[in-house]
């Protein structure tokens, strides 16, 4: 029997591409949260994550991994980030090595991000329930932090 492909919650039996549709909707919910901010969900969470390293900024590999992003893809979503003056690369202890130091523009950015990303948190918290938020963010970080599914090879 063959699947109605108009059909909104059409299984292919692809993990990926279920979690990418998810996190296309959750995407769109979060930006338009944070529109008037001029911020888009993959800056603040930059912002953010900077923010929890301010003590000791990290390097780009290390906000990379962090993140669970590739170096060039950060390198090219700081630049805008760099242009507004959020944040900064200062050189590290060689030459190789650059961090990223959230300015204090950028924890001001980020301060009025987290405020509107709440709207979008407490409108997928009220549609899924709160527990089941957690439980969902728990295993989405367990599959994004599992060094096992980085590759085909055990």
């Amino acid at each position: 029997m063959l699947k109605d492909p108009k059909h909104p919650f059409n299984d292919v039996g692809c993990n990926a591409t279920a979690l990418r549709k998810a996190s296309r909707r959750l995407t769109q919910l979060y930006d338009s949260a944070l529109e008037h901010s001029g911020l888009r969900s993959t800056q603040l969470a930059i912002l953010v994550e900077l923010n929890n390293w301010s003590e000791h900024p990290p390097t780009l590999a290390e906000l990379a991994e962090a993140l669970v992003i590739e170096r060039s893809a950060l390198g090219h979503t700081l630049r805008p980030l760099e242009r507004e003056g959020w944040v900064v690369l200062q050189p590290g202890e060689d030459r190789r090595q650059r961090h990223v130091v959230i300015t204090p523009k950028g924890k001001a950015k980020c301060k009025e991000g987290v405020r509107l990303w709440a709207t979008a948190q407490h409108r997928f918290e009220d549609v899924y329930g709160r527990s089941e938020a957690a439980t969902l963010r728990q295993m989405l970080l367990g599959i994004a932090h599992d060094e096992r599914l980085a590759t085909l090879k055990d």
